[in-house]
């Protein structure tokens, strides 16, 4: 499942696979995976797939790490699988979300298609728990913080006014006339 997560980008506010990376885990090759995906185009609307622009290639290229290099638009040859590594330079991956790879599910039926798309949707659940998580988890720091901020302020308060207390004491305070403590002569009565 790391492997899979390690595979999932961000692009336009969402979670994706890209076409290449899909073929890898699935062992075909790239140019197979899309092609099945032309044959049947209409399953997969915008928000289940989508052409990354150049832009965004630039922005997550630098993520793809392999014994190689590091993938970039210039070297292209140094990609992450073989089936990459022939593609032109002018065409850009699709990225499917999590919804294109349910659909995805229903165009490839090999058996290997299947196992692989069912470890993939544990790996999106896995990530949304660890969002989850983390989202809950700074809510409760941010809660602890503003406790700790309150107590400090009330404490500094309560400091204050001790300090007050001591000083208007120490002033009042005769040290002349206080009672001696100690060895006291007896008096003759």
């Amino acid at each position: 499942m790391i492997v899979i997560q390690k595979r999932i980008y961000e692009i336009r506010g969402q979670r994706v696979i890209l076409d290449f990376d899909l073929a890898e885990l699935y062992e075909v090759p790239t140019k197979v995976l899309n092609q099945a995906i032309k044959r049947n185009i209409d399953r997969f609307p915008q928000d289940f797939m989508f052409k990354i622009t150049t832009k965004e290639w630039k922005n997550i290229s630098s993520q793809f790490v392999n014994t190689a290099g590091i993938l970039n638009l210039n070297n292209w040859s140094q990609s992450v699988t073989s089936s990459q590594r022939h593609r032109p330079k002018t065409i850009m991956p699709y990225a499917f979300t999590e919804h294109g790879l349910a659909m995805l599910a229903s165009v490839l039926r090999s058996e290997k298609a299947v196992k692989m798309n069912i470890a993939i949707v544990r790996a999106f659940i896995a990530l949304r728990e660890i969002v989850i998580n983390y989202a809950a988890l700074t809510k409760e720091i941010k809660e602890l913080k503003e406790i700790t901020d309150n107590h400090n302020i009330q404490l500094n308060h309560i400091y204050d006014a001790i300090e007050n207390l001591l000083d208007e004491k120490a002033e009042k305070r005769k040290w002349e006339d206080r009672e001696r403590i100690g060895f006291k002569p007896h008096q003759k009565t």
